[in-house]
């Protein structure tokens, strides 16, 4: 019921948050789980059954899909989504009406895959996450759900529906308890932090590289000389230049212990993921060459390179991303006529 009543109050936010939205069908199909888990579920009429189970196979790509969202400022469900969720609910099908090994192991297989996915999502931006509670939790969310997933299904190969007799279905609800109380810290960390004020608007395209530039911090603020310094090292020095910029290296340019670099980015300046700042710069000195007639010739990659992308791809997708054009629809707009 405790569940039943996080997915009622998640989906009432359901429309503003896309976080809220899947956090609801997560929770959904945990709370399936648990009701198939539970001994006697059997018996249960047919019609009952195997909504329940399908909802609750189809878990481990929901678990993906909102983990991706939580952590992931830039995420936007595609395709293959909708096909892993897919896919799990024909198995689930199947497997009601038919215990072939081979659809069981396909099942456990994808499962596995997905929910390895979302511990993936979870690790992979904590270096360049500007939140740092959300940051903080990466890990431990990573490690309780890898250490459950085992257990689960570990049993179930060794024990197939173990988990609903004793001692295991105990340690079941307890490890199932400890994952969604670890995962409401979660949401409640980040709704409390995206309570600070949002990332700077930098819609439409940017005419030169000081439109992109954050505010200059009011005179006299707390950390105004500490920002007015990461001005100057990002304006002037063209720090955002160096290829592979992190956290780390900007805090020793500025002497500055990493966590309140984070912090200053993320309370004054409103980024909550460093990629996205960092590339504010290098997209606005992209967007000035672009538009430059004395610069026509030449080639995207090499403003791209110049700018401080890495690569092509990553500059294209950042590009049209901000801009919705791609450079070359970009540049061609801006220079005909001129």
């Amino acid at each position: 019921m405790v569940l039943l009543l996080f997915v009622v109050l998640l989906a009432r936010n359901a429309r503003r948050s896309r976080v809220s939205r899947y956090s609801a069908l997560l929770l959904a199909g945990v709370a399936a789980y648990v009701v198939e888990s539970a001994p006697g579920f059997g018996a249960l009429d047919l019609r009952w059954r195997v909504p329940i189970h399908v909802i609750s196979t189809c878990t481990p790509a929901v678990f993906w899909i909102t983990v991706a969202a939580l952590f992931d400022d830039e995420f936007r469900a595609r395709w293959y989504h909708a096909v892993a969720w897919l896919a799990l609910a024909v198995l689930g099908s199947w497997e009601i009406f038919s215990r072939l090994p081979s659809v069981v192991g396909v099942h456990y297989a994808l499962s596995l895959f997905f929910i390895l996915l979302g511990i993936w999502h979870a690790l992979a931006g904590r270096a360049t996450d500007l939140m740092e509670g959300r940051r903080r939790l990466r890990l431990q969310f990573a490690v309780a759900t890898a250490l459950y997933t085992a257990l689960v299904i570990g049993s179930e190969w060794l024990w197939p529906g173990g988990l609903s007799a004793a001692p295991l279905s105990l340690a079941n609800a307890i490890g199932l308890m400890a994952l969604i109380f670890l995962f409401a810290v979660l949401r409640l960390s980040v709704s409390a932090e995206e309570q600070l004020p949002p990332a700077l608007a930098r819609g439409g395209s940017t005419q030169s590289l000081d439109d992109a530039l954050p505010a200059a911090p009011p005179a006299g603020g707390p950390d105004a000389v500490l920002l007015e310094e990461l001005r100057k090292l990002m304006e002037h020095g063209k720090a955002y230049r160096e290829e592979g910029l992190s956290i780390a290296s900007l805090s020793q340019k500025l002497g500055l212990p990493e966590y309140r670099l984070r912090r200053l980015i993320n309370r004054q300046l409103g980024h909550r993921n460093f990629s996205t700042f960092v590339n504010g710069y290098r997209l606005a000195e992209a967007e000035a060459a672009l538009a430059d007639p004395g610069q026509a010739d030449v080639p995207v990659l090499t403003i791209a390179l110049d700018a401080g992308f890495g690569s092509i791809g990553p500059f294209n997708r950042a590009f049209k991303a901000h801009t919705g054009l791609t450079p070359t629809e970009y540049r061609r707009a801006r220079l005909d006529g001129v």
